[in-house]
């Protein structure tokens, strides 16, 4: 299977050439065009999401090292370097399951603009795949920055009446983070010798210096995931950017955040990480407690699941800095599950707000009078949201909970909390928006669910309650990569 990473990253590009091929030689944008592009930019994320599913099943999970490595001298040194193990490997299938519904989802509500929308999302795509399957410091920078672009294109153009704002607010604190951590990319190149990822994971740099390093990273990441305080861009992304962004944005932007903190910031920078965890620490059960209470205040869902994302990433950054297998099976485990029932949630908030043009909690109420099988698939995202067990939200909270307990227990007992106030703030949008009597004529003429909508829930109805009900299809492939990781970490702290 040689190339097939370089085949999944770049396919959806060839997605990119057929509808420019259509736009020069079509008609430009009319109702026709607009649906060949739909039709092509869908193809080619099944065929992506065919291609990441090959390689999962070609992946050997006993083993602890990258696999399908292909590596390529350029010049000036400069070599293209690729490769998964199993804290990667099941990112790549994450982001090629959520494409295609996010296709589907966009297929009526976006009709301004159709073919530079398609080609956006399938760029988009192609980036974050080669963030994940990158094993070189200066491929993964390049990814990791100009998915930057894509992503504020679809918040700026197809966004809501702030877009512009919200665009430039995510641009600008995601791309200073950045410049720290390409100041410290260069300066590891010239210590190492060399921008291999493997070989940097077992390169020793000193105390001093890992500091500094981890700190850089570390800006990159924390706005990444976001962590508190820099969250703030999250909000207005979410509530600015189009249904499939926000999608996008909660189920797989954000994890890159938490793959950097595993890929770097533990096996590179060990001292830094032991010497840094309290800040971690006190970050994330602040981002649990506090943003729990912010979203329980808000009175726009989206806003309220935006909040609801941050709470959720501060249990990833206590598992991953836990320094113990549970701790980072769970962090795993939680991003993974995040990114489906996340996503889930904004395209539950998306049916109903193409029908009624508006996000407002309190404009809704009786809603399962008139759609009750949304009521049903509302009603298990949002158990799935808060823990509930027999759904993905459970495992990764549960081990990552064990995990931090395990390393320290004041941040553990202080997170616990987080489950009981995301059950608050969940149940009580549920409430709000799906019980009660109806007392808006326009609720009253809503209509449920069509066939589309619901073959969009389908496959994360089953991918919920598959890693609910049988976790092991993620620690069978995650098991070996997260057992090295420990190991190393601790051989090199000697903890």
């Amino acid at each position: 299977m040689t190339g097939i990473l370089s085949l999944t990253t770049f396919l959806p590009l060839v997605g990119v050439a057929a509808i420019l091929v259509l736009r020069a030689f079509g008609n430009g944008e009319n109702p026709r065009a607009d649906s060949a592009a739909r039709w092509i930019a869908l193809a080619t994320t099944l065929a992506t999401l065919a291609l990441s599913v090959l390689v999962v099943a070609g992946f050997d999970r006993s083993q602890t090292g990258f696999q399908f490595v292909e590596d390529s001298a350029w010049f000036a040194g400069l070599h293209y370097r690729m490769g998964i193990d199993g804290i990667s490997v099941l990112f790549v299938l994450l982001t090629a399951f959520l494409m295609p519904l996010c296709i589907v989802a966009s297929w009526r509500s976006i009709t301004n603009r159709v073919i530079e929308y398609m080609i956006a999302f399938l760029i988009l795509e192609s980036l974050v795949i080669g963030v994940f399957c990158a094993l070189d410091l200066l491929v993964f920078y390049v990814f990791f920055e100009f998915q930057l672009i894509p992503m504020f294109l679809i918040i700026g153009i197809w966004g809501g009446s702030n877009r512009v704002y919200a665009a430039f607010k995510f641009f600008l604190y995601t791309l200073l983070g950045s410049v720290l951590m390409l100041a410290a990319i260069l300066a590891m190149i010239a210590m190492a010798h060399t921008s291999s990822i493997p070989v940097l994971m077992t390169h020793h740099f000193p105390a001093g210096v890992q500091a500094w390093l981890w700190l850089a990273f570390f800006a990159s990441f924390a706005v990444k995931m976001p962590m508190w305080p820099v969250h703030t861009w999250l909000p207005d992304a979410h509530v600015e950017a189009p249904t499939a962004g926000s999608v996008i944005l909660a189920g797989i932007l954000l994890k890159m955040g938490g793959y950097g903190f595993m890929r770097f910031s533990l096996p590179m920078f060990p001292d830094a990480s032991v010497q840094f965890a309290p800040l971690i620490y006190a970050l994330s059960v602040i981002a649990i407690v506090y943003t729990s209470l912010v979203a329980f205040r808000q009175t726009d869902m989206k806003k309220l699941i935006a909040y609801s994302s941050v709470a959720h990433m501060g249990f990833v950054t206590l598992g991953i800095f836990s320094f113990n297998l549970q701790g980072e099976q769970g962090a795993l485990f939680q991003m993974l599950s995040h990114g489906v029932i996340s996503g889930a949630l904004f395209l539950c908030v998306g049916v109903v707000y193409d029908r009624t043009h508006t996000r407002e909690i309190a404009f809704y109420g009786g809603v399962v009078d008139r759609m009750p099988i949304y009521a049903a698939v509302f009603m298990l995202f949002t158990m799935g949201n808060v823990g509930l067990p027999g759904t993905s939200g459970f495992v990764g909270e549960i081990l990552t909970l064990t995990g931090i307990y395990g390393a320290n227990t004041w941040p553990a007992i202080i997170a616990v909390s987080g489950v009981i106030l995301s059950a608050v703030y969940a149940l009580t949008l549920y409430r709000r928006v799906v019980f009660g009597r109806i007392t808006n004529p326009a609720v009253a003429a809503l209509g449920d669910m069509n066939g589309r909508e619901i073959g969009i829930f389908v496959p994360l109805i089953i991918a919920t309650l598959a890693l609910g009900l049988q976790p092991g299809l993620v620690f069978n492939l995650t098991n070996a990569s997260a057992v090295h990781l420990v190991d190393a970490f601790r051989a090199a702290t000697g903890r």
